[in-house]
């Protein structure tokens, strides 16, 4: 049935229509809705890390229906309030341990919530978002000791950073071959190969299906003793592999890996890659700024010949989640990889126009409250905070590995200079020992004092520890060690006096 103007109610037509507002209403709401998270921010290290959702409430929110009549605007802070602030991930809180998942830094919260008013994409058109986040990438870039020429995009996050930057790499490989479409493609994409640490983040061999590469040709590198990526056996992988007619494209280095915070020589693979014409990406979602640090500094020699290097600010920054990077000296690259055209998207003949950001990436409309939350953020810390946040964080986890070093009860095990403690409990149960440490950590968490994760080194199941909150203090490293020791003796026989 299709309706005439006439045949509309002056009511359903005259009045604005959600989702408009009054602005009297949207003013209180929007006061309304500052003052909570003000306070909530401030209340939120006095609670419990994280709280079990009821079942009732999760089928509540996956099968709620919608209304046929709207609600009050006042009704959105009520049901955040009721339903959602207090079921949190619980990496707000200064005892959260587990991932590297940081707290909000205030001036992110409030850049993003100003940006999602302007509500500009940064993919497409020009607009003061759009430049900014040309502006935030070079100041990354700047802060990663990478080259003034680099460009990039900002990305939800590590994973989608990774894929950009294998596309890239393929595209870039196979153009130089003269096959970058038809046969030509079909032949050589079928023979090409790729590595990486096998300590390297999943979201690396994630990327790669998704560009079409099957697992048979990905090759997981071994480490040394410090989870390190081993040159001399990424020089055998690929030498094997030119020997049996493949075609290594792509060596992906790690940064910072999730188990341990190791970082991967930077050098001798750059030179390999460049011996055998393949891309050098480097995985640095987690520790791709540490060239920012001068304890760190040495460990990133040569970080200024990568091909491109993934950042994710919403790790290392505290800027709120999902702010990732990718940066690349030659952005050229990435317009290759990912400009297409169409009528109805043309750019304006601005003299000093550049290319929109939608060339540069998958995303088409892009938020811009990534860019305003990282300038927001990076303009709030300066280069001298940067580096006294990433200092903060490794002081901490020195900290913490003396105080398990010093228990008897414990073991440290050795792990990378990122802020992370990867440690045991020395007199498990006579059980699986695996099986003992997840059960602590169930335990751990399920009391909400503290929570930590576990992650397998070497095969073994350990307790890992992850600095990376800025509110954390030594009281909270204490409260760690004892809710630890807390859920082991609950394994324990009673012990004889």
């Amino acid at each position: 049935m299709i309706h005439r103007l006439s045949d509309l109610a002056p009511s359903e037509f005259g009045e604005p229509l959600p989702p408009g507002a009054d602005p009297k209403v949207l003013r209180d709401e929007l006061v309304a809705a500052a003052e909570w998270v003000s306070q909530y921010l401030s209340e939120l290290p006095a609670g419990p890390v994280s709280r079990p959702m009821p079942a009732r409430q999760r089928v509540r929110l996956r099968e709620a229906p919608l209304d046929r009549e709207g609600m009050e605007l006042g009704r959105v802070l009520d049901f955040v309030q009721d339903e959602i602030a207090s079921f949190p991930t619980g990496n707000g809180h200064p005892a959260f341990f587990a991932w590297v998942n940081s707290p909000p830094a205030p001036a992110g919260v409030i850049g993003e919530f100003l940006a999602s008013a302007v509500n500009a994409t940064c993919g497409m058109g020009e607009n003061a978002l759009m430049d900014l986040e040309r502006g935030t990438v070079r100041m990354l870039a700047g802060l990663a000791a990478l080259p003034d020429t680099t460009g990039g995009v900002l990305t939800s996050g590590g994973s989608l950073a990774n894929l950009l930057a294998l596309a890239t790499a393929r595209t870039w490989f196979l153009t130089r071959r003269g096959s970058g479409d038809g046969p030509a493609y079909d032949r050589d994409h079928a023979r090409l190969t790729l590595y990486y640490s096998a300590q390297a983040h999943m979201s690396v061999a994630k990327a790669a299906a998704c560009i079409g590469l099957p697992a048979h040709r990905l090759r997981p590198v071994a480490t040394d003793a410090h989870d390190r990526l081993d040159p001399a056996a990424l020089h055998a992988a690929v030498t094997a592999d030119l020997d049996a007619g493949l075609l290594p494209f792509c060596t992906v280095t790690t940064l910072g890996t999730t188990a341990t915070g190791a970082v991967d020589p930077l050098e001798p693979v750059t030179e390999l890659c460049r011996s055998a014409g393949m891309w050098h990406h480097a995985d640095g979602a987690w520790g791709g700024l540490g060239a920012a640090v001068p304890a760190l500094a040495s460990l990133y020699r040569g970080i200024g010949t990568v091909d491109s290097l993934t950042v994710d600010p919403h790790k290392t920054l505290s800027v709120p989640v999902g702010c990732g990077a990718l940066l690349v000296p030659d952005s050229e690259h990435l317009h290759t990889a990912f400009a297409h055209r169409a009528s109805y998207l043309t750019a304006g003949d601005c003299g000093d126009a550049l290319p929109w950001l939608s060339h540069a990436t998958i995303e088409l409309t892009r938020p811009g409250t990534r860019a305003l939350a990282l300038w927001a953020t990076l303009n709030h810390l300066g280069r001298d905070g940067v580096t006294a946040l990433i200092e903060h964080y490794l002081t901490l986890a020195d900290q913490l590995r003396q105080r398990i070093t010093a228990h008897p009860r414990l073991a440290l095990l050795p792990s990378g200079p990122w802020p992370v403690a990867c440690f045991r409990i020395t007199d498990p149960d006579s059980g699986d020992p695996d099986a003992f440490h997840a059960r602590v950590a169930d335990r751990v968490r399920s009391r909400g004092l503290a929570y930590l994760a576990t992650v397998a080194v070497r095969d073994r199941t350990v307790l890992r520890a992850c600095l990376c909150n800025y509110r954390t203090t030594t009281d909270d490293l204490d409260m760690l060690i004892s809710e630890v020791l807390h859920a082991a003796d609950a394994d324990q026989p009673p012990r004889r006096r």
